[in-house]
């Protein structure tokens, strides 16, 4: 049981944290991935991300920093230049730019997306990412309707 407090309230919350294991690329350890409240640290995670092989060595690293039976969130840094191909999802998401500029094309359609900005996409619909600048965004995607 997990005992949270908010301004003098307390809180039993009776549900399973659920952690990802440390793996060979990211040895530092256990992470929270899913519990009654999961604190995601953005610019921790950003730092890790850049600090990663993959990121050196390739145009884009990701980390899921949030994931549950309903959603994910994953963290996805890309290079200048770089792409996520043409691809559709089977549920509901969207994708929020902390730091940078994209641009995300579908059939019909182009958005441009900078900083603090953010673009729902509807399920099934094909579309493809591409980074302007240098880009951090946050990607979530929700796997049950509400």
């Amino acid at each position: 049981m997990l005992v949270v407090t908010f301004n003098s309230i307390h809180m039993n919350i009776l549900m399973q944290n659920k952690f990802i294991e440390a793996t060979i690329q990211r040895p530092t350890g256990n992470r929270v991935t899913d519990a009654s409240l999961v604190q995601i640290d953005i610019p921790l995670y950003t730092s890790l991300l850049k600090s990663e092989k993959n990121w050196k060595e390739g145009d884009r690293n990701a980390i899921t920093v949030f994931k549950s039976g309903g959603m994910s969130i994953l963290l996805i840094a890309m290079h200048k230049g770089a792409t996520i191909t043409n691809h559709s999802a089977s549920a509901m998401l969207s994708v929020q730019v902390i730091e940078g500029l994209i641009e995300v094309i579908s059939e019909n359609t182009t958005a441009i997306i900078s900083t603090g900005q953010m673009l729902a996409i509807h399920k099934h619909l094909e579309h493809r990412i591409n980074a302007i600048e240098e880009t951090f965004i946050l990607l979530t995607l929700c796997i049950s309707e509400i």
